[in-house]
């Protein structure tokens, strides 16, 4: 007997099901896209629980007859192509024939439809992939998918879903991206018998993207580069968030999630958008559609292009200047400066370097006030904090090293190379460079901030009291502070420094629970994604301990009600979407295992940037400050702080 079989048709289809259903906006984008696909020009979807216990899509479109209803619940059954070369000139949203055999084989699954022109409909009831049952049924022209009790048969898949808000929000985010695709069909979302979300017919693009962003100011962009035509809404940069989850991609009317792509849209807002930030908006991306490969991905969420770096590089030229008029940018320079060659289909595109970006005097946080024993408490100040005295715990341990950004409010940019990931910056950095050596030093110019490369020796900040035997000699470039040592010159990089005080400090309270909260007057309500609403609502408690006090309003907005006192400052809202951005890019880790991410946001929000002046007392209080946390020569997100250039080496440069 050989040991190789050919699997049944019902494993096959839990296998497919495996790649094609991974959780219940799955199911919604699936049924969506067929029923767009069927001409329809109404698609109303009810889900209960989150979309575990129901899912029901309706839609007006063309309808099946029996045969082809029977057909469709078998793989690899379609009517989108018929041969290989439909493969290169997809018009559809489907075309592979898996979706609902594999929706089937997880659910109790029932298929009503009516043909345009038949004189009755029929119905189709199938459950977890066994023997369809066929009977004739009363409808209106069109198709109504029912899809009960997902995983039943699967329990192992079943308790990897998530809470019913979470789910629930995803599936938001899947209407939302059919409802900007085509504006022209209308879209109704009912959760647990209640209308929540419903897009009206619209008559261009524009127009429903309008609707959808709720009141956003968008700047509207319309341009053509050979067979490329672009269109976009985008926000103003102060709108930017940490992360993409604001940016809505679709090509050919296909909503995708590129990395690429993303980046060359933020590449157009130039310097002053900060490195891992992404602008807020949507953008429509139309070429033909030889030149795109959709049949990449099993959901058809990601997409390749034949010529990936002309695509870039018209994305950020053609955005660039209507985005420069209606905001004031500055030129975005050579988008492939500091790009490394890759294959012309997937291309890993880096990004330019960023000058220094100014901060508003709005902004602004004193260090008088943002390091006064007020901020968190006298008990914050001097608790011990277990995870921060305990080995490998500093910020540049593996919590704190994930997908933050060190401009993420701040000032100075990231190294060449560094592209959004600091902690790699902050490994290479610590690999090649001792920013504190006691020995000869050569001075590398890296972006705003020099380091020093020297000699291995006892890196002099870790010598009590250091900080606060250093005479204050003045600030340079509204970015560095210039101070006397008895063994050199020294020089910090003032957000950095003030930075890693905040950090150390909320880092302590937080793990006392002993955050001060400054409560607002009037609560801010601020717009999120329904996806960003649902993970404050799951960690409502953890988010509380960070001192951000936070209720859902609706399903797509929170009212700010406290924020942290040594936040007072900051705007509530930046510091809102920063935070659940960061939650939302930990991953599939605990939520404890984002703590230093946020804490590290929070903390450039708390802190003075490059741009602002710093009077000499301000620059004292700082100074004594370093002396009292777990320094260890970086930022939290591994910028190097402070660099030294010994009385020696000074004279021996200036030929004494």
């Amino acid at each position: 007997m050989g040991r190789i079989e050919k699997l049944s048709d019902e494993l096959a289809n839990q296998i497919a099901a495996g790649e094609v259903v991974e959780r219940p906006a799955s199911i919604v984008k699936e049924l969506i896209e067929n029923a767009l696909d069927a001409r329809a020009t109404r698609v109303t979807v009810d889900v209960e629980q989150g979309g575990s216990a129901l899912i029901r899509v309706t839609d007006d479109g063309d309808g099946m007859t029996p045969d082809d209803a029977l057909l469709a619940l078998e793989r690899h059954a379609t009517s989108k192509i018929k041969a290989l070369e439909d493969l290169f000139h997809l018009g559809t949203f489907g075309f592979r024939g898996e979706a609902l055999p594999s929706i089937a084989s997880v659910s109790r699954l029932l298929l009503r439809t009516r043909a345009r022109g038949s004189d009755e409909a029929c119905e189709v009831e199938i459950a977890g992939g066994k023997t369809p049952i066929v009977r004739p049924a009363g409808a209106a022209t069109g198709t109504t998918l029912e899809v009960r009790d997902l995983f039943f048969n699967v329990p192992a898949r079943r308790k990897f879903l998530k809470a019913t808000a979470t789910e629930s929000a995803h599936i938001g985010d899947v209407l939302l991206g059919a409802a900007l695709a085509r504006p022209d069909v209308t879209f109704t979302l009912s959760r647990d018998k209640r209308v929540v979300r419903e897009y009206l017919r619209a008559g261009t693009r524009a127009e429903r993207a309008r609707v959808a962003s709720s009141g956003e100011n968008l700047a509207h962009v319309v341009a053509e580069r050979g067979p490329l035509r672009l269109e976009a809404m985008l926000a103003a940069p102060e709108r930017a968030r940490s992360g993409a989850t604001g940016l809505t991609l679709l090509v050919n009317g296909r909503p995708v999630r590129d990395r690429v792509l993303a980046r060359a849209v933020a590449h157009a807002y130039g310097s002053v958008l900060e490195g891992g930030r992404y602008p807020v908006g949507v953008v429509w991306l139309d070429l033909p559609t030889e030149l795109v490969d959709i049949n990449v991905h099993p959901q058809k969420a990601e997409v390749r292009f034949t010529d990936a770096r002309g695509v870039f590089d018209a994305i950020t030229r053609e955005l660039h200047g209507t985005l420069a008029r209606a905001f004031g940018l500055p030129d975005v320079g050579n988008p492939f400066a500091h790009a490394r060659p890759t294959a012309p289909m997937s291309p890993v595109l880096g990004a330019a370097p960023r000058p220094p970006v100014s901060a508003t005097g709005a902004t602004r946080d004193l260090f008088s006030r943002v390091l006064g024993s007020s901020a968190l408490g006298s008990s914050a100040l001097g608790a011990t904090s277990s995870a921060q005295g305990a080995p490998g715990a500093s910020a540049r341990s593996g919590d704190g090293a994930g997908p933050s950004d060190s401009n993420a409010g701040g000032g100075h940019p990231a190294a060449p190379g560094a592209g959004d990931g600091h902690a790699s910056a902050a490994r290479a950095t610590t690999a090649r460079h001792d920013p504190l050596s006691t020995g000869p030093v050569t001075l590398l110019r890296a972006e705003n901030l020099f380091v020093a490369e020297g000699t291995a020796s006892a890196p002099p900040f870790q010598r009590p009291g250091l900080y606060t035997t250093l005479r204050y000699i003045g600030q340079v470039h509204a970015t560095f502070l210039v101070c006397e040592g008895d063994d050199g010159l020294y020089v910090l990089d003032q957000h950095a420094a003030a930075e890693r005080v905040t950090f150390d400090r909320l880092r302590r309270a937080f793990a006392s629970r002993s955050i001060a909260v400054q409560r607002l007057l009037v609560p801010e309500v601020v717009d999120l994604p329904p996806s960003d609403v649902a993970v404050l609502e799951e960690h409502a408690d953890d988010v509380t301990r960070l001192g951000v006090e936070v209720r859902a309003v609706g399903d797509a907005a929170v009212a700010v009600h406290g924020v942290p006192t040594i936040l007072a400052r900051a705007e509530p809202a930046r510091v809102v979407a920063d935070l659940v951005s960061e939650l939302s890019r930990a991953g599939g880790r605990a939520f404890g295992g984002a703590i230093d991410l946020v804490l590290a946001t929070m903390a450039c929000h708390g802190s003075i940037r490059a741009g602002d002046s710093v009077s000499p007392e301000e620059a004292r209080a700082l100074l004594d400050a370093l002396d009292e946390v777990d320094f260890a020569g970086h930022c939290p997100h591994g910028r190097p702080v402070v660099m030294r250039l010994g009385w020696t080496e000074l004279e021996r440069r200036v030929g004494r």
